[in-house]
């Protein structure tokens, strides 16, 4: 464990919760619906991750016209790996101080986690194969020693009015109702895990900070979409090369350049958010894929229409910006298309079905729903959506890092993808006109 010393907040720790007086505790952030790396909490605009510097020199070196698409980079806090007087483990961030912190990246290859199944071969299908292997690998997390894993502070702060399912592979919903996103805790959970074993010579751990861009949306629905016909980076070694070309063959990413890496969806007819990993992901078909994009745009009453132009837009506009970024590529970044399940009508949809008009005094949706919002200004505005690129540990452009290896023109596999998404919503705000 490490000892730190009393040092002021940072100034984005103001909504934060605090370790005594003396650092800002951190939460897993609950709205994770895919990646490796554990999201945490710093504040409620503020999310952080384990620093990688080649993503936090990309952060740092982004063009312009690419901010309007990207989390804004806040900078680097420590997070120190402590336990209280319970047993348990917290993670607590300080201001971050030169030369104190190590990050991710300055470990040796051999010695950096390895992605549980990152071997698993998935095939597209719509057999329940992948999803079997899903549930047994979620189940063997659950098997972790409690000492390891176990926080008193996911107890009890780390909450949602709203609960969460997994589907399972029949399409049926698991039984379990929790207060988080599965994916989070299970990224927590290996977090600690791993910061555990390496506590007796590591201290300190940088992190980056990054604009929390659901904060805005009273019940965020987030699809996480794994962009690009090609995963590996540049320097990837040959091995891992491979293992990432696979998943790309064997998924939608060698079809259409975009594949599922997760997804929460707000249903208004139980009141609680539907979740998919990335697991599900990778075993689709293109139809398969057309289908997630359908669930996910589905309130569990009615397809949401209204969201196809306002996404649409978002998308367009950033294939502009990216067709301008030559030699870019943006290898095993993400996408995420984010919208507010507490839509404007909600109400309206509760009060049309007569089996919830009869839940409206105790009922799993919450009574910010109940409401019917229909009385807010500007209620019958294009709905809020959101559309974010992330994740750049692999990225790189010319001049980037004396990078070796220079691209020619835009990214076309990220294009591809892209292109693919648009192609889809169209057809499918079409087919439902």
């Amino acid at each position: 464990m490490c000892v730190c010393q009393t040092m002021e907040v940072g100034k984005y720790g103001k909504n934060a919760t605090r370790s005594g007086d003396r650092g800002v505790l951190l939460e897993p952030f609950i709205h994770q619906v895919g990646g490796h790396s554990s999201m945490m909490r710093y504040d409620d605009h503020t999310v952080c991750k384990p620093l990688i510097t080649r993503e936090q020199r990309f952060y740092e070196s982004l063009p312009p016209e690419m901010k309007e698409f990207t989390p804004e980079y806040k900078g680097v806090v420590s997070v120190c790996f402590e336990g209280d007087s319970d047993g348990y483990i917290n993670l607590v961030a300080y201001p971050y101080v030169e030369n104190e912190a190590v990050e991710q990246d300055d470990m040796p290859e051999r010695d950096q986690p390895r992605r549980k199944h990152s071997r698993r071969s998935l095939h597209r299908s719509s057999s329940g194969t992948e999803h079997k292997e899903e549930r047994s690998g979620l189940a063997s997390d659950s098997t972790e020693s409690s000492q390891e894993t176990k926080s008193p502070r996911v107890d009890l702060h780390i909450h949602s009015d709203v609960p969460f399912q997994m589907l399972d592979g029949n399409s049926g919903l698991s039984s379990e109702k929790i207060s988080y996103n599965p994916w989070s805790l299970r990224c927590h959970k290996q977090q600690l895990s791993r910061m555990r074993s390496e506590s007796k010579d590591r201290k300190l751990y940088k992190f980056l900070l990054l604009e929390n861009v659901v904060h805005h949306f009273r019940l965020p629905c987030v699809l996480d979409l794994k962009m690009g016909t090609r995963q590996h980076g540049d320097d990837a070694s040959e091995e891992k090369a491979a293992r990432q070309m696979k998943k790309c063959e064997q998924s939608t990413s060698a079809t259409l350049g975009v594949r599922v890496c997760g997804m929460q969806v707000y249903q208004l007819d139980t009141g609680h958010y539907l979740c998919r990993n990335k697991y599900y992901g990778r075993g689709l078909s293109i139809e398969g894929f057309r289908n997630a994009l359908y669930q996910y745009l589905h309130n569990g009453i009615e397809l949401r229409k209204d969201l196809f132009e306002p996404i649409l837009a978002k998308l367009r506009s950033l294939k502009a910006v990216l067709e301008r970024q030559a030699s870019y590529r943006f290898y095993s970044s993400s996408l995420l298309i984010i919208y507010d399940g507490k839509d404007s009508r909600a109400g309206m949809f509760v009060e049309r079905r007569p089996e919830m008009r009869l839940k409206r005094v105790d009922s799993s949706v919450p009574e910010s729903l109940q409401d019917g919002g229909s009385t807010e200004p500007g209620s019958s505005a294009q709905p809020k959506v959101d559309v974010r690129m992330i994740d750049f540990a692999h990225s790189t452009f010319k001049g980037f890092r004396d990078d070796p290896t220079v691209h020619d023109g835009p990214d076309m596999g990220y294009m591809f993808g892209l292109e693919s998404l648009i192609n889809i919503m169209e057809q499918m705000r079409e087919e439902n006109q």
